[in-house]
């Protein structure tokens, strides 16, 4: 049994940054609806841009899971 070192290696580097990419974008997400957020004096946040934004992090970590999903099925 041979073990190509070299396509492992790519294979957990391209997993890791693609990992931290998505844990990235859907914290983002998270801090963009949390921006919205009323606070505790009764102001509200930024708004419809934050939300707008926190909306299309989430659409693209949607799209990479189905593109994940995707690659894994076919």
């Amino acid at each position: 049994m041979n073990i190509d070192w070299a396509a492992l290696a790519s294979v957990f580097g391209v997993s890791l940054v693609v990992t931290v990419a998505l844990v990235g974008l859907f914290t983002l997400g998270i801090v963009g609806l949390a921006k919205q957020a009323p606070t505790a004096a009764g102001n509200g946040g930024s708004g419809a841009p934050a939300r707008f934004g926190a909306y299309a992090c989430f659409a693209l970590c949607a799209a990479a899971v189905a593109y994940g999903i995707y690659l894994i099925v076919a």
